[in-house]
């Protein structure tokens, strides 16, 4: 779990520091035209720049995202659950280090987003880990494995087969 959450949130803070040192506020570079491109804005909201006016909510919620995760870590011991928190916390560090630390104050930044999808969105890669991450998670919820690995329902259908055998 802690080298997936390193990982999304190095390179989340990384990618974001390399658009910042070489785009302007605004710029839009094709990458594969006309499907993706870098473009380069700040996001005071949510997704889709929902909730621009009430950032220090987003910061909150951020914030207790990663403690949760770190508080139920210890429990993890299947490698998905692993996998998709560590994905989920770390994607949510990398947004909340924008949110502290950015203009245009601690708490309510702004954060840098440019993977930019024509008619759809522009985020970050941070977001992409959340995204991808909470996929992975629902799987594993629709598919009744805890955090432990355990399928109770499995277990419940195997007992129940021992007991009428």
């Amino acid at each position: 779990m802690g080298v997936v959450f390193a990982v999304a949130l190095g390179l989340d803070q990384l990618t974001k520091w390399l658009v910042q040192s070489t785009m302007e506020l605004g710029e839009t570079i094709p990458v594969i035209d006309p499907i993706l491109s870098w473009h380069y804005i700040l996001n005071p909201g949510a997704a889709f720049s929902i909730g621009t006016n009430i950032t220090w909510v987003f910061t909150l919620f951020q914030a207790a995202v990663v403690v949760y995760i770190a508080v139920i870590a210890s429990r993890v011991r299947y490698t998905p659950w692993a996998l998709a928190l560590g994905g989920v916390a770390g994607g949510a560090a990398g947004n909340l280090v924008d949110r502290l630390f950015r203009e245009p104050s601690f708490g309510m930044g702004h954060v840098v987003d440019f993977i930019a999808v024509p008619k759809f969105a522009v985020f970050n890669i941070a977001d992409s880990f959340v995204v991808c991450s909470m996929i992975a998670a629902c799987l594993l919820i629709f598919r009744g494995v805890n955090l432990d690995g355990r399928r109770p329902d499995a277990e419940e259908a195997r007992s129940t087969d021992d007991e009428a055998a």
